[in-house]
């Protein structure tokens, strides 16, 4: 990107205060992290800047922030599995620290996700949290209507066994909230 001007600023501007808290909510959906959720949302806006020319040409804009933190999770998702495999090499003659199963459902929901592939857990988020459609959702991510139907299908199924039927009433509605 050349030298921006204050039109290009202005329109960033613009479409950071339209979409920021929207990608914020996705990081911390995808990642189960809430801390990290404005980091991973700050960091995919700041890339989004440094490429804002390609990205308001783009046909969807919001689509492509959200396909942006979406790999910026997967990495974040990756490198704390890889860690935490490290540390468990490290502490294995210690048996790990579980909590018990009197948390709320938000919690149980969230768990939940977590245990998900990225790719459905992603395409479930977006299908549900969202309320995006199928068709935004394959843009968001890069990948076909048909997988995005597929992902989706098979997330929820084993979220309702993972849940029960509580899966089925709570992921549309005030669980996505929390």
């Amino acid at each position: 990107m050349g030298t921006p001007s204050d039109d290009d600023a202005t329109e960033f501007h613009d479409f950071f205060e339209r979409h920021y808290a929207e990608l914020a909510r996705l990081a911390h959906l995808l990642t189960g992290e809430a801390d990290a959720a404005d980091d991973l949302a700050a960091d995919a806006l700041l890339a989004l800047w440094h490429r804002w020319d390609r990205v308001r040409a783009a046909e969807h804009p919001a689509a492509y922030a959200r396909g942006v933190v979406a790999n910026l999770a997967r990495s974040r998702v990756r490198s704390a599995v890889r860690e935490r495999r490290r540390i468990a090499l490290f502490w294995s003659q210690h048996p790990p620290h579980t909590d018990g199963p009197d948390i709320p459902s938000v919690v149980d929901v969230q768990g939940a996700l977590r245990t998900l592939p990225f790719r459905k857990r992603a395409c479930v988020v977006l299908r549900h949290a969202f309320d995006l459609s199928e068709r935004d959702t394959a843009l968001s991510l890069g990948i076909s209507v048909g997988t995005v139907k597929s992902q989706t299908s098979k997330g929820m199924a084993q979220l309702e066994r993972l849940l029960g039927n509580r899966a089925a009433t709570h992921l549309v509605g005030e669980t996505w909230t929390s």
